[in-house]
């Protein structure tokens, strides 16, 4: 789980090297089944980490505080 923004900064900009990384590859693999195989690792890293970001998003900062305390 994220705990504070500096730890969502690092996982949006983790979320964007991967998409990256994705378009890249959409880009030069030929082959569908290779393309699929290469990136569904990353696919899945991607929407893990997208959950997390959800999560903390939806928890107000007093809220945070509150579980910490």
């Amino acid at each position: 789980m994220i705990a504070n923004d500096q730890e969502l900064a690092v996982t949006l900009e983790r979320i964007a090297k991967f998409q990256r990384q994705v378009t890249h590859l959409r880009n030069v693999e030929t082959n569908p089944t290779s393309y699929h195989g290469s990136v569904s690792g990353f696919l899945a890293e991607i929407d893990r980490m997208q959950l997390d970001v959800r999560e903390y998003l939806s928890i107000h900062p007093s809220e945070l505080a509150q579980t910490r305390g």
